[in-house]
């Protein structure tokens, strides 16, 4: 009897202690078992920013059938991932991943991975790694050649005395807005203890560019200021007075403040290099004034009884204004502090920098004050004309025409009024025709507005290159006299290359001049411009947050003040069709309908009317007392407690119907007993400002508060931080906490808060978030209702089909960096309907746009494949760029986009390996190095049950790839069978033959022996 044992084993590799680093000489165990011969490998895949992927055969040992066993085995990763360069062990890459891979395949079949397991190996810092202890004796040369090799990559970053507080150009509207700028000690031991020992006795320099538009207005405007971080003034603070003068003040010891004023003046416009010099006891003011080719030299020198105290690491630097302060009127160029020195200037080599003098602003000012007196001129003596015509169809006598006439000219006779420059006639007819219908109460800004709309109405009938030469100087002229929004779009024009070259210092100049002049969508622009260093521009987080800090701030005033030139800003794509057929206006079927429905008596159809005519919406312009007509009736008619909510703010605060307190009240009660929170958190706010009975205000904010009120939440940090809170001191955590609560639930102004308290941070409670403060400042001013008018004024023209006035106005909110703007310019150029736009134009708008919109928060997804086709097909004769498509495929497929996980498996159908990262943040892997119809299989299933729209295409797809696998193995079995029939035929008719002939042989032996 013979006893046969069976062993059932599983198919199964599992790494059971992998390393959470890439670090040397790890004992790693290994699980594997199999049911028949097999081999098991350990592979590490090493991926690096370049988008190439190495992969290291690390062990490979064979695998019998029976019970999992164990292998434990020394991982070998190569010397360039574990160690530190020595001349030895070369410099690697940057790399960007790396995975630890254990698989098991079956030794009759190689190619198929039958299970696997997988491990993430972290990275460690190039210095972090240890060094390598070489067991080899080198030569002197070799050891050299390590040593030197060392020091010129090994060594950390060099830290420099130096400082750059602003290193661009910042244009000052004279606000409480400034750069905020923080130092940190230095981690180099000898500077540190040299600057630690320079506290009690400053030895620095600050030095700054400067430019001054107009006189300081107020008592003392901002230059430069150091606060600590109880918020008090300490060394130094540069202020500039109401004469023109500089005021420097510094501490000494015990806190001491003094002061001192320099004798000299700083001129109006013209660039200014300041430099302020601590010498212990000793501050040395110089000024460098340039123009043209002039150059006045000033210093002063002021010696305190004390010496004078900086840590400069101590609170914050504020260029500009700030929160007690208002700054200067003008520009800012870069600002630089010498920490623990003091350099030797020579006042006879001061140059302008180059940034500033390529931006050529003094040029731009005098030629825009001779426009400006050549226009005024020509206004009076237009005025002059009309009233010497008047006075002569009149019925006068001789000596009152005589005294009329000689009354007007005795101002102008110096004046050249036939002299007329050839590029300015446009100018002088607007301001003739003006005079003509207004008289002469004719301002600089109306002729501004009219030249506007004259190159507006030019550029939408034509964007060829020749209209926009000649409407240029028109826009520049316009912006000169006052219409910013003319210099706006001038700097868009420019930085797109519509119709022109592109020129971005030009387009940067054109926007300093409008952001100077406070108009919002300039601001909008520098502060994009700086958040992502686009143009050149340096990346600057703080420089950005003083200009998004400005508009924001306007934000949620405008939004207290509505007005016909603001609409609520929608993201309206263009590809939205749906939303599309949602736009209305007041002669509209929708608006019609909602209009009917709501003097039926419906009380939402109400609500709606006046949401839309309040604020602007849905492409129907602003009415206040139209939008209160509809608040009124579904608040008295209806008694709807969102319309009495509406109605009583209104009233409340007399917003398109006179101020009425008490009834405004008597609304908002009504709502509250209905459960409207909106209502509560506004009687709460009347309780407050009216009543002054802050408990009450209190106790109906922390009731909206648990209802998830946004308003609720920021008033209870108000009263926090201004200790109003009955019963409790100042907090400012707690009014972070609430602030930081109420901007999460979408409250403008409590995320203007939040960023502020972001950009300095608060000493030992909250951390500095410069990065996070231009995020929920940006978030804030593209609420703003000027923007919202462009974008409004650009989806009525492309409704109406004007294509070329619908590109004009994304244009300009498009180069304010928001990114539906963005969006719709791509996607107008893409189409290019009417063929308007040159094609060289159309590629270059599209890659440029399309990149833009993507970089926002929430991209769109037709953006993303879109770029990724323009990267993956050479767009615009640029060389293919497979890697950076797959990227955008992926970003487009983590938003639910199937179309993205398509064209992924398009990639890898043409041969294209996805980089191990895609792989990793599709969840798939695993998959890195299975076969490519593997990888095709599960990307076409995930686009296939992506949703029912992308059902077919990926079906499809899938199919294709199962077809192609059908028919690979197919080949493979004709030409196994082709092989063995060509092989068994001959073989069988040889054995057929010899078996016949043996046969035939026995039959002859059967016949001799019958026969006997």
């Amino acid at each position: 009897m013979c006893l046969i044992q069976v062993l059932w084993a599983e198919n199964r590799v599992a790494l059971l202690n992998p390393p959470v680093e890439a670090v040397p000489d790890h004992r790693l165990k290994v699980l594997y078992s199999c049911d028949r011969p097999a081999s098991v490998h350990l592979r590490c895949l090493i991926s690096f920013e370049s988008g190439f992927v190495l992969t290291v055969e690390l062990h490979s040992w064979s695998c019998d059938p029976g019970y999992p066993r164990t292998r434990i085995l020394t991982l070998g990763l190569p010397d360039w991932l574990v160690y530190q360069p020595d001349g030895t062990v070369p410099l690697s890459q940057w790399v960007l991943s790396s995975l630890l891979r254990v698989s098991l395949t079956f030794t009759d079949d190689n190619s198929t991975v039958v299970s696997q397991d997988v491990a993430s190996l972290e990275p460690k810092p190039l210095l972090s790694r240890p060094l390598k202890q070489h067991k080899l004796c080198f030569s002197w040369s070799t050891e050299m050649l390590k040593l030197a090799h060392v020091l010129e990559t090994n060594m950390c970053p060099m830290e420099h005395e130096t400082v750059s507080l602003l290193s661009s150009v910042y244009a000052s509207t004279g606000e409480r807005f400034g750069i905020t700028k923080t130092l940190q000690p230095y981690n180099n031991e000898l500077l540190e203890h040299l600057r630690l020992k320079a506290i009690s006795f400053a030895w620095c320099t600050f030095s700054l560019w400067l430019w001054v538009s107009e006189a300081c207005r107020h008592k003392l405007c901002g230059v430069l200021h150091h606060l600590d971080r109880q918020e008090q003034y300490i060394s130094p603070a540069l202020f500039l007075t109401q004469s023109g003068k500089l005021h420097v003040q510094m501490n000494g010891e015990g806190e001491q403040s003094r002061a001192f004023l320099c004798p000299f003046e700083v001129p109006l416009r013209r660039w200014c290099h300041v430099t302020m010099e601590l010498h212990g006891t000793m501050v040395r003011m110089s000024m460098v004034c340039l123009e043209k080719d002039q150059r006045r030299v000033y210093s002063a020198e002021h010696v305190f009884n004390h010496p004078l105290v900086l840590d400069d690491t101590e609170g914050y630097f504020v260029i500009g204004g700030g929160k007690y302060v208002r700054s200067v009127e003008g520009f800012f160029g870069p600002v630089v502090l010498y920490r623990n020195r003091i350099p030797a200037f020579s006042q006879a080599e001061v140059e302008l920098p180059h940034m500033i003098h390529t931006l050529n602003l003094c040029s731009w000012m005098q030629k825009c004050e001779d426009l400006q007196h050549q226009i005024s001129v020509k206004i009076r003596e237009y005025s002059l004309q009309k009233k010497l015509t008047a006075y002569a169809e009149g019925c006068v006598g001789v000596y009152q025409q005589y005294m009329q006439r000689h009354k007007y000219a005795g101002d102008l006779l110096c004046e050249n009024w036939e002299a007329v420059p050839k590029n300015r006639k446009y100018a002088f007819k607007v301001a003739k025709l003006l005079v003509s219908r207004r008289g002469g109460d004719v301002s600089l800004r109306a002729v501004g507005q009219s030249l506007y709309r004259l190159a507006l109405q030019r550029l939408g009938r034509s964007l060829s290159p020749s209209t926009v030469r000649t409407v240029l100087p028109l826009l520049q002229q316009a912006g000169c006299l006052q219409e910013h929004t003319a210099l706006h779009l001038s700097a868009a024009l420019f930085s797109a290359g519509l119709g022109i070259q592109p020129r971005s210092d030009k387009s940067w100049l054109l926007s300093l001049l409008s952001a100077q002049r406070d108009h919002r969508l300039s601001l909008l622009r520098l502060g994009f411009l700086h958040l992502h260093g686009l143009h050149g521009l340096d990346k600057d987080p703080d420089l950005a947050y003083a200009y998004y800090s400005n508009i924001a701030q306007q934000t949620v005033s405008d939004r207290d003040n509505p007005s016909e030139q603001q609409t609520f800003v929608e993201a309206v794509h263009l590809d939205d069709q749906e939303v599309l057929n949602q736009q209305t206006h007041k002669d509209h079927h929708i608006f019609q309908w909602l209009k009917f429905q709501a003097q039926k008596g419906e009380a939402q159809a109400e609500q709606i009317m006046g949401q839309w005519l309040f604020w602007g919406q849905q492409g129907v312009a602003s009415d206040l007392p139209k939008a209160v007509g509809h608040y009124q009736r579904g608040a008295t008619l209806h008694e709807d407690p969102v319309s009495m909510y509406d109605y009583g703010i209104v009233l409340l605060q007399g917003q398109g119907v006179e101020q009425d307190i008490p009834k405004g009240i008597f609304y908002l009660k009504k709502a509250m007993d209905k459960g409207s929170v909106s209502a509560m958190n506004a009687l709460a706010w009347y309780f407050e400002h009216y009543e002054k009975d802050y408990e009450e205000a209190v106790r109906l904010w922390e009731r909206a508060d648990l209802l998830g009120s946004s308003d609720a939440a920021m008033n209870l940090g108000v009263m926090y931080l201004q200790g109003l809170y009955p019963g409790k001191q100042p907090d400012q955590f707690l009014a972070y906490q609430y602030f930081h609560k109420s901007a999460n639930r979408g409250h403008l102004r409590a995320a203007n808060q939040l960023a502020e308290i972001w950009t300095t941070g608060l000493p030992g409670m909250v951390d500095r978030r410069p990065v996070d403060a231009v995020r929920f400042s940006k978030w804030t001013a593209e609420h703003n209702g000027y923007l919202g008018k462009v974008l409004r004024r650009g989806l009525d023209s492309y409704l109406k089909n004007d294509m070329l006035n619908s590109l004009l106005f994304y244009l300009m909110a498009a180069e304010s960096g928001f990114a539906a703007g963005q969006f719709n310019v791509a996607y107008l150029c893409e189409h290019n309907p009417g063929q308007y736009l040159h094609p060289r134009f159309v590629s270059s708008c599209m890659l440029n746009y399309y990149n833009l919109s993507v970089q926002s928060a929430s991209p769109h997804t037709y953006a993303l494949i879109k770029l990724g086709d323009l990267l993956y097909q050479g767009h615009g004769g640029r060389q293919k760029d497979f890697y950076s498509a797959a990227r955008m495929y992926t970003a487009a497929a983590l938003r639910k986009q199937p179309q993205g996980l398509y064209n992924l498996g398009v990639l890898a159908e043409e041969g294209y390996g996805l980089p191990l990262s895609v792989l990793s943040e599709l969840g798939l892997s695993s998959l890195y190095l299975s076969h490519r119809s593997v990888l095709l299989k599960a990307l076409y299933q995930k686009c296939r049950d992506a949703d029912t729209d992308s059902f077919l295409p990926c079906s499809l797809a899938l199919f294709h790839v199962y077809l192609q696998e059908l028919q690979n193995d197919y080949s493979i079995g004709i030409k196994f069978w082709t092989v063995l029939v060509a092989t068994l035929v001959p073989t069988l008719y040889l054995l057929l033959n010899r078996y016949r002939s043996i046969r035939g042989l026995g039959t002859e032996a059967q016949l001799r022996d019958s026969d006997v």
